[in-house]
């Protein structure tokens, strides 16, 4: 997620201003479309122009291209250009800070009568794959059985599981091999009643399908230019811009596709004629590049690359650099695990002795001080329905440096003084620069700390094992799309406790277990939001399972003759759909 090491910025706060105009945005939760927010043309973008080659700098090649393949940062934002899927997210404001989903290739985001146990789709007249082939509801259906055949090994698995009703990799039973020779999902599963209508059918309610679609691991893939594994090198695109080349580890371009119809499309452009990408471009060599400024990088961006922690500070606070430079939350939080399976975690003094004593300035140092990250609060990030980001239980935002004084008088009060307490950390640079100085603050309120290292290659495969000897460890989570659905029930439902799970913390409370069904269930984003913001809540003050420790942040940089640069807070960086050539 981030790269640097060295140290940038100062240590804690953040822009209080910003924050709170952030969070009266997500609090107010982001809406479901209806017809007439789904129509095109996207609302153009001020002072657009058309035309001309923008250089695109990138660190990593594209490893995956199939949609259904796709579920890492760099080809989920390359994709914002190339795929389209039944929802997506439009930008209402453009500032790239708020958002609605709105109906993609669907007329809408989605109709259910039943709370979110069927919803039904229908698809917008004009829309075609960059072959000029329509698509239809067969395409859907393609898209979504293939997702069970075992060479879909790599992309987000919530509409399988749904579908299957089941967790982990249990859904591949439902249809092992894909629609590849002759089977498939049976109407109670998936029905595809005429050529524009898709309904799906599941057996629990799910109200948030109409942000798992807007995912670009379900962008739609042609029922007739299905090459299996082949997809993933070559697929047909049906956004904006198609593949002209793709070098792989070298280069890419994309140019226009004439089959897009903007008409179809209240979410993205078509300014620029064509995208050359390169790759192998490393952080600080694509920073050096644009900060320069000259030849083809004026006309320069990255879609992934960040400033790199070097520049950082010198990036934000060079005035002359403000139009040319955009920052924001991504979708990360980094917490505390307390390892609530140890014995002598049970007394909830001394959880709460951890949570006050920790420092957690160490970390943000480590990775780049405030100009990376923000201390946090709570365990809902700024991009995510639900944040406020009053919400402090330990005084972190005001303490950085922690508190053992009161820490210490806890400790005492429950006769642990001097208790072992393992750290597990992660053998990086950056973890064991933190783990020491957190080591220390933990001391000085009382625990006799001894710290054990754990390989990074290895390190959550260590932390996520049931009988782990670790008491306290540090991990980071992102939401998946802008709900806390993707970050309160894998993180904290006790039902899902097993080696290799996200529960790492392993916290099994009858009362978190019963809220996730039944928050769950509500079909209201905003009520939903603020449903997840008591469990928040509860979390830290009642149970105490874990201390957040830092939202992370994103900062990126353009050539000068770049226009239409902002940061998306749903993408996590640039947004490429936006952006011309001055």
């Amino acid at each position: 997620m981030l790269t640097g090491c060295s140290k940038g910025g100062s240590d804690g706060g953040g822009n209080d201003k910003q924050d709170q105009q952030n969070a009266k945005r997500q609090q107010a939760g982001i809406k479901f479309g209806d017809a007439a927010d789904s129509t095109g043309p996207a609302a153009p973008v001020p002072g657009a122009k058309s035309g001309g080659s923008m250089e695109v700098l990138e660190r990593d090649s594209y490893a995956h291209l199939d949609p259904a393949q796709v579920y890492v940062f760099n080809e989920m934002t390359v994709a914002q250009l190339l795929d389209r899927g039944l929802t997506g997210y439009k930008a209402t404001s453009n500032d790239g800070k708020q958002h609605e989903v709105v109906g993609d290739l669907a007329t809408d985001s989605g109709t259910t009568t039943d709370g979110g146990k069927t919803w039904k789709y229908t698809l917008k007249d004009g829309i075609k794959f960059a072959d000029g082939t329509p698509i239809t509801s067969k395409d859907v259906r393609q898209t979504v059985e293939r997702l069970f055949a075992p060479f879909i090994n790599q992309g987000p698995t919530y509409l399988q599981q749904w579908l299957a009703d089941t967790s982990g990799t249990g859904y591949r039973k439902l249809l092992p091999d894909g629609p590849y020779k002759g089977k498939h999902l049976p109407d109670s599963v998936l029905s595809t009643p005429d050529d524009k209508t898709i309904v799906f059918h599941f057996k629990t309610p799910h109200p948030d399908l109409p942000y798992t679609l807007a995912m670009a691991g379900y962008s739609i893939v042609s029922a007739k230019g299905d090459t299996k594994e082949k997809y993933d090198k070559t697929p047909v695109t049906t956004g904006p811009y198609k593949i002209q080349s793709f070098k792989s580890g070298k280069s890419m371009v994309l140019v226009r596709n004439p089959a897009w119809d903007p008409k179809t499309d209240p979410i993205r452009h078509q300014y620029v004629d064509r995208f050359n990408i390169t790759f192998n471009q490393q952080f600080e060599a694509s920073t050096k590049a644009l900060l320069a400024d000259s030849g083809a990088d004026q006309a320069g961006v990255s879609f992934s690359n960040q400033v790199d922690a070097g520049n950082l500070s010198q990036v934000l606070r060079d005035p002359k650099l403000k139009s040319r430079v955009v920052s924001g939350y991504q979708p990360y939080v980094g917490q505390m695990n307390i390892n609530m399976s140890k014995p002598e975690m049970k007394d909830i003094r001394v959880r709460q002795a951890i949570a006050y004593a920790l420092p957690v300035t160490p970390f943000v140092r480590a990775y780049g001080g405030s100009d990376a990250m923000q201390v946090a609060g709570g365990l809902i990030g700024p991009t995510v329905s639900g944040y406020d980001p009053a919400f402090d239980p330990y005084g972190k935002k005001k303490k950085p440096a922690g508190d053992p004084d009161k820490a210490r008088a806890l400790l005492k009060a429950a006769g642990k003084l001097n208790m072992k307490l393992t750290f597990g950390y992660i053998n990086s640079q950056e973890g064991q620069q933190y783990s020491t100085a957190m080591a220390a603050g933990l001391k000085k309120a009382g625990f006799d700390v001894q710290r054990q290292e754990i390989p990074a290659e290895t390190f959550y495969d260590q932390v996520s094992k049931v009988n782990n000897p670790y008491d306290i460890f540090h991990t980071s989570w992102g939401a998946d799309w802008p709900s806390a659905s993707t970050v309160m029930p894998p993180l904290y439902d006790g039902r899902q406790i097993a080696d290799g799970a996200s529960n790492y913390s392993q916290i099994n409370d009858p009362h978190v277990n019963s809220e996730i069904d039944r928050i769950n269930t509500i079909t209201d984003p905003v009520k939903s939001s603020a449903e997840w913001e008591k469990l928040d809540k509860y979390l830290l003050t009642k149970v105490v399972n874990e201390v957040p420790t830092a939202y992370y942040k994103g900062t990126q940089i353009a050539g000068s003759k770049v226009g239409g640069l902002v940061y998306d807070d749903v993408i996590g960086g640039v947004d490429p759909r936006r952006l011309y050539i001055k």
